[in-house]
């Protein structure tokens, strides 16, 4: 890993109201900076992505995870975050 403290959170289902405000709500709780936010509805599904940093956490990412998971089965949605470095080695072609 590089050293980063960047995250790639990723956040896939069906569109409904309050999703992104639940997910901002986790990362805020746990002191990590969203960087950058894309979104997108494909038919009526949501796709999307956070760059975040967590430098100023307290919790390691395993714990952020798990967080995020659990929010993702109270919204109906599957979250997922990453280290910047993983999600980069798994998508380079």
């Amino acid at each position: 890993m590089s050293g980063t403290n960047r995250i790639i959170v990723t956040v896939i289902g069906t569109d409904r109201v309050g999703i992104i405000a639940g997910v901002a709500q986790v990362l805020a709780d746990n002191n990590v900076n969203i960087l950058d936010i894309s979104q997108t509805i494909l038919q009526e599904f949501l796709v999307m992505i956070m760059v975040a940093d967590m430098r100023g956490s307290k919790v390691d990412l395993s714990t952020l995870k798990g967080r995020l998971a659990e929010k993702g089965r109270e919204l109906g949605v599957r979250i997922d975050a990453q280290h910047e470095d993983a999600f980069t080695y798994m998508h380079r072609i």
